[in-house]
């Protein structure tokens, strides 16, 4: 029994001290998104809901970009599981390179995103605050994909020290430039603010990030100049990428038509959502994190050839995803009020949080569980199959019973949200069998 459990336990070790650093990261990340929602919540109900649906029109855009970076999540993996350095530095040029070309497109398309706004009636008040911060948040789209490729070269090859720092530095940044621009600081002249402040604060920490990855990454690579990226390095990304990210995009717009849905319900019910899907948001990163590691450690097994390994590594992946989920779910049941009144005082949008914060506890297994088949079925390289899961669960089950409920029977953000539960469930549960399909020994 020993001979067996020993290597159980070193794998699991071998996950927990990649996948802590990597949820911490992705944790810190989805922090700054609180802190803004915090310091925006005392400002004006207003000004949180817009920056809700600034942020939502800023990631469907954006997810599109992040999803085909990602494709390195297979790609340098699988290099360095096989023993080809080499192609996975060339991988890290071609990955940065995308991420430039990508995230200048990116930019231009959230500029002229706001003209969504007027066309789903989103409320004039919210959708006042929502145009100029999305503005701003744009000028980030290329320093926040630069950094996606670069996470994943880190990641791959185990250096995970420079997610923590950046993580820390970023949060600490973040959290005083938020005070200080959303509210001003009369004695030095600085205005207050509000949205524009927050968006401001969140850009300029997107790029100190990436030159913190930037060079931790060329510390790896011993301050050589990497390969010139070949149009096959750049090709094989966008393959495995391109699925992922139309993943991402058909994830993300479920909940971006969810917020718009809320914007028309009006300003409580729009600040509601916004709090929750904040709150939602940051036990999924966790989550999120764990399913990078356990990308990671699936491609370095495919790499190898070791199919069962593979499935092993992402079995692991899934049990720790629904144990972290299970303690979220938990805490959404027994302290919704208390959540709520974290981001805001107003009673009418405490009250109007609650019971969505109730329907996202039943969720949460659901959520940790397609985190993880999504990212064992990028280190396999089937990635695909992570964006069909997506299409099936969130619009051919989701979208219908999100609209029927919340318009039809005029349940409002509680029948949002009870659309968007049905369809993480059926997503899940399609992804989870697709991996354990692909990774069947025969």
């Amino acid at each position: 029994m020993t001979s067996v459990s020993a290597p159980a336990r070193a794998e699991r070790i071998e996950l927990l001290r990649l996948a802590a650093p990597l949820a911490a990261q992705q944790v810190g990340f989805q922090l700054m998104g609180m802190v803004d929602a915090l310091v925006l919540g005392r400002y004006s109900g207003a000004a949180l809901a817009g920056a809700g649906v600034g942020n939502n029109l800023l990631f469907a855009i954006t997810s599109i970009g992040l999803g085909i970076v990602m494709g390195m999540d297979t790609v340098v993996p699988q290099a360095l599981g096989a023993g080809r350095p080499g192609d996975a530095r060339r991988a890290c040029s071609a990955g940065v390179r995308l991420a430039v070309v990508v995230g200048l497109v990116a930019t231009a398309l959230v500029m002229v995103s706001p003209v969504v706004l007027d066309l789903a009636g989103v409320e004039p008040s919210v959708a006042a605050q929502a145009r100029p911060y999305v503005y701003v948040r744009a000028l980030g789209s290329v320093p926040f994909l630069i950094t996606i490729a670069l996470r994943c070269y880190l990641a791959a090859h185990g250096r995970t020290r420079p997610l923590i720092v950046a993580m820390l530095a970023g949060n600490a940044v973040n959290a005083v430039l938020d005070v200080a621009l959303v509210f001003g600081i009369a004695p030095l002249h600085v205005p207050a603010l509000g949205v524009i402040g927050a968006a401001t604060s969140t850009t300029i920490v997107q790029v100190v990030t990436a030159a913190i990855f930037a060079y931790a990454a060329r510390a790896i690579d011993s301050d050589e100049p990497r390969p010139i990226a070949t149009r096959a390095d750049i090709s094989a990304i966008v393959r495995f990428g391109g699925p992922v990210g139309a993943q991402i995009f058909a994830e993300v717009g479920i909940f971006g038509i969810a917020t718009i849905a809320a914007g028309r319900l009006g300003e409580v019910p729009a600040a509601a959502h916004s709090i929750a899907l904040n709150l939602a948001s940051f036990t999924f990163s966790a989550a999120f994190g764990l399913a990078s590691a356990t990308s990671v450690r699936v491609g370095h097994a495919v790499g190898a050839g070791d199919l069962a390994l593979a499935r092993r590594r992402g079995a692991q992946g899934l049990a720790f995803a629904l144990a972290i989920m299970a303690c979220a779910a938990a805490t959404f049941v027994v302290l919704p009020r208390v959540l709520a009144a974290a981001f805001t005082s107003d009673r009418d949008v405490i009250a109007a949080t609650v019971p969505l914060l109730q329907i996202a506890a039943l969720f949460q297994l659901s959520d940790g569980a397609q985190a993880i088949g999504a990212g064992a079925l990028r280190g396999l390289g089937h990635t695909r199959a992570t964006f069909v899961g997506n299409v099936i669960g969130h619009y051919a089950i989701g979208l219908p019973i999100m609209l029927g409920l919340g318009f039809g029977l005029a349940l409002g953000a509680p029948g949002l949200w009870w659309g968007l539960s049905a369809g993480l469930t059926v997503t899940a549960a399609y992804l989870v069998a697709q991996f354990l399909a692909y990774t069947r020994v025969r």
